[in-house]
């Protein structure tokens, strides 16, 4: 991590910082988060994102990560992972999915799946699975609950990404501030969130960046 932190900014960061909205990165750890029920009263709407991102370079495209062994195909399309029963922490996902020339890809697919909030994969169903494609500007929007701890790994959430007709991006979102970070194998500090505090839980962007021109 010492490296990464007295390198120049790369423009994962930058891009981060631009979709992020004007408010602290909350940096402290999840341990002790608040377990509540989830109901759809709860929900408040995320602000709209800001104009595509700009870019200055184009060679830092999202790094792929394993898969992991519990993937499932024919996930549904939906941009809510909540349904009744589930507890957590509300958290919702956005950004955008792009060219290495920050031009938006529309209709990309985007396919999530993450543990609940006990850290445990629903290996029967598809619960905390679903996909969904971006609209025309290339942007996304996942409402979910910030994932719990897998035994071994720190916490994570999985996501392929798919520009139309071409090979498909696997890898790993990141939580800013988690002890296991420094422990996990896996851990890339290029796929850390960017995240802050909202009324009902959290609101966290990242943009995907696709080895395309």
């Amino acid at each position: 991590m010492e490296g990464y932190e007295h390198t120049s900014r790369t423009r994962r960061q930058m891009l981060q910082a631009l979709v992020a909205l004007p408010t602290t990165l909350a940096l402290t750890s999840y341990a002790g988060l608040r377990v509540r029920a989830v109901t759809p009263q709860a929900f408040a709407q995320a602000p709209a994102l800001p104009p595509t991102p700009a870019c200055t370079d184009t060679d830092d495209v999202t790094p792929r990560q394993t898969e992991g062994p519990y993937y499932q195909r024919s996930s549904p399309e939906r941009t809510s992972l909540l349904e009744p029963g589930l507890t957590g922490t509300h958290l919702i996902l956005t950004g955008y999915v792009l060219s290495r020339r920050c031009q938006p890809i529309a209709r990309a697919l985007l396919d999530f799946w993450q543990a609940d909030d006990q850290g445990h994969y629903d290996n029967q169903g598809y619960r905390c699975r679903g996909h969904q494609f971006t609209d025309e500007a290339g942007r996304y929007r996942l409402e979910t609950i910030v994932p719990g701890l897998y035994p071994g790994r720190t916490r994570h959430i999985h996501v392929k990404a798919q520009a139309p007709n071409r090979p498909i991006l696997t890898t790993q979102l990141y939580f800013p501030g988690e002890p296991r970070n420094a422990r996990d194998g896996i851990f890339n500090p290029t796929l850390l969130v960017a995240i802050h505090d909202t009324a009902d839980g959290k609101a966290a962007q990242f943009n995907f960046i696709l080895d395309l021109s």
